[in-house]
């Protein structure tokens, strides 16, 4: 879509867009369309949804400027994250960056799951492998980024070893964590093409660091996604919870069947959602095999994984034992199965 939009007479060009047209610049960089200022006509080429919330930005600026005076960096910085927040509907399709990509909810848990992300500042996300939990993730902040509700992304995983030691593998520090975060790069890697990619990284816009990384930090403005967030310690998910600043948000993720720390029972994420589960203004979504979206097989192995030993006996389900120990149920739902003892339902 194309919008031409002719300013007010009374309009001081440099004083509406500032030095050099900067605040041009910032539309542009936060809502990803084309703009081009000449004489009175400033000219909007994107996604229409997009180029009509440029237009209505636009507006504003013009309204606060003839109202106050000339804008500051911070003042259209707050205006566009402001316009980005009035977004709480989630559409059917998740706008990010990569035009050639559609990403949307596959099932009633992925949407609920997407849905309170958009609504809740904090929000937990708890299930088996294949329910999208990182992926639709990444896609909501990169949508939140793309729409100018953040000003960044930062992607945070645990470097904890299932079996293997991190020692053992070869390079340096930042070599060994590479493939820690290497799932979280790809998934980002799918909302936007390499270049974008590689330039929002090198000026910060998006960050992938390890957990133990995150002490000390206050983030505002971002999306933080905590990845496989079940093999965090309760000390660790107390440090990364805490470091949620202003107009951010904050998203968990974990299969709490899968904890390869030492001492399972000290779970930071089954702790967290114990503790949390009643706090205004928190959310706990809970995806089930009902929301797998791999190949159907997958499906079928988390099933036989999670009902039976390879022996026909019953496997132990260690995420539902922790929820039981804990008395962590949080927006659980036991669902009976047959012949089955009750498994976590959401």
């Amino acid at each position: 879509m194309e919008l031409i939009i002719t300013l007010e007479e009374e309009t001081n060009r440099a004083v509406l867009f500032g030095p050099s047209d900067r605040y041009l610049r910032m539309l542009r960089d936060a809502l990803g369309i084309r703009v081009t200022a000449r004489g009175s006509s400033v000219y909007l080429s994107g996604d229409s949804s997009v180029v009509g919330r440029a237009a209505e930005l636009i507006q504003q600026m013009q309204e606060t400027v003839r109202r106050r005076g000339p804008l500051s960096d911070q003042e259209v910085a707050d205006l566009i994250l402001a316009a980005g927040r009035r977004e709480d509907a989630v559409a059917d399709r998740i706008d990010v960056f990569s035009r050639d990509l559609q990403v949307q909810p596959r099932t009633a848990g992925q949407r609920t799951y997407a849905e309170a992300i958009a609504k809740h500042d904090m929000v937990f996300c708890l299930g088996p492998a294949g329910t999208g939990k990182t992926y639709l993730a990444v896609a909501m902040a990169a949508h939140m980024l793309k729409s100018g509700a953040i000003k960044r992304i930062v992607l945070v995983r645990p470097a904890v070893e299932a079996g293997e030691k991190l020692g053992y593998l070869p390079g340096d520090l930042q070599a060994k964590v590479n493939p820690y975060l290497r799932p979280l790069l790809d998934a980002m890697h799918d909302m936007m093409g390499f270049d974008q990619l590689r330039r929002f990284m090198a000026n910060d816009v998006i960050e992938v660091i390890p957990l133990a990384f995150m002490r000390g930090r206050t983030l505002n403005s971002s999306a933080i996604i905590l990845d496989e967030a079940q093999n965090a310690t309760i000390s660790q998910m107390l440090m990364f919870l805490t470091r949620l600043g202003h107009h951010s948000k904050m998203i968990v993720t974990g299969d709490d069947s899968q904890v390869d720390l030492e001492k399972p029972e000290q779970s930071g994420l089954v702790d967290a959602v114990q503790r949390l589960k009643d706090v205004e203004g928190i959310s706990v979504v809970r995806l089930t095999d009902q929301d797998i979206v791999r190949h159907h097989l997958v499906q079928n192995i988390v099933n036989a994984y999670g009902n039976r030993n390879g022996n026909g006996t019953r496997a132990p389900n260690r995420g539902r034992r922790l929820r039981e120990e804990s008395g962590a149920e949080g927006e659980y739902v036991a669902q009976q199965g047959e012949g089955d003892e009750p498994k976590a339902n959401g």
